[in-house]
């Protein structure tokens, strides 16, 4: 599958995985933080951006093969791998499928799936399949104080161009994952990252991944929503480059 990636920066490898249904500009306003130190490679999930648009089934086991066919064609043998919501699902399976692949793993607002991750509540679904739903989703990613404050475009709310049936595949490929068995296999240092007022993706689940994969180091940022990253950058950023700088 042609698979679009865009490589920035110098230093070691440091792979960005994006959300469900969103293309590499997911990290755009927070790539530039890691470039200085960190050779980062984003890509465009099939359905999104430049990459292929099939109308086939897809997975976040699929996606992280992906993954490991673009670092192939880059010929990166080894690098650490930083995913967020779906991205963060996709991780799991790169770490767990190709360990000697990554050097560390970062998993930020991400859950293992399946029977044993928290889901969003009843309420939470119901809003964001109602009116207003647009809304609704930018105020599960961001504070009401940020969004004052920014008046867009936001990029975490998935790729406008993106046809229908790649979303609803996409949403297929994330509500299935189920990573539960595989977490205790990853030997990779993780480290668990979660806004602590997430909703869209519960913060329950940061430490049911830290307690499944060996050796997990876990940190909530108080007071994030779901898009963590971008809001509080000042705190993730440094607190993920010095994880890495730690094991690198």
């Amino acid at each position: 599958m042609d698979i679009a990636h865009q490589v920035r920066g110098s230093g070691p490898a440091l792979v960005l995985l994006a959300g469900q249904s969103n293309s590499h500009l997911w990290w755009e306003g927070v790539r530039e933080d890691f470039e200085t130190r960190h050779t980062t490679v984003t890509l465009d999930w099939p359905g999104t951006g430049e990459s292929a648009k099939p109308d086939v089934p897809y997975s976040t086991r699929g996606f992280a093969a992906d993954v490991v066919g673009v670092l192939d064609t880059l010929g990166i043998e080894r690098a650490a791998v930083y995913g967020t919501s779906m991205g963060g699902r996709v991780a799991q399976w790169v770490a767990a499928d190709y360990p000697g692949r990554v050097s560390a793993l970062v998993l930020g607002c991400t859950s293992p799936g399946g029977e044993h991750a928290v889901e969003r509540s009843s309420e939470v679904r119901r809003a964001l399949a109602g009116p207003g739903s647009g809304r609704f989703l930018l105020e599960l990613m961001y504070t009401p104080e940020w969004l004052a404050a920014h008046a867009g475009p936001y990029h975490t709310t998935g790729d406008p161009a993106m046809p229908a049936y790649a979303r609803r595949r996409h949403l297929s490929a994330s509500a299935e994952h189920d990573a539960w068995d595989a977490l205790p296999g990853i030997t990779a240092p993780t480290l668990v990252v979660h806004g602590a007022d997430d909703l869209f993706n519960p913060a329950a689940n940061a430490p049911l991944l830290t307690e499944r994969i060996p050796g997990a180091v876990m940190h909530l940022i108080r007071g994030a929503r779901h898009a963590y990253f971008e809001e509080f950058r000042q705190e993730a950023s440094p607190l993920v480059l010095d994880f890495l700088d730690d094991r690198s």
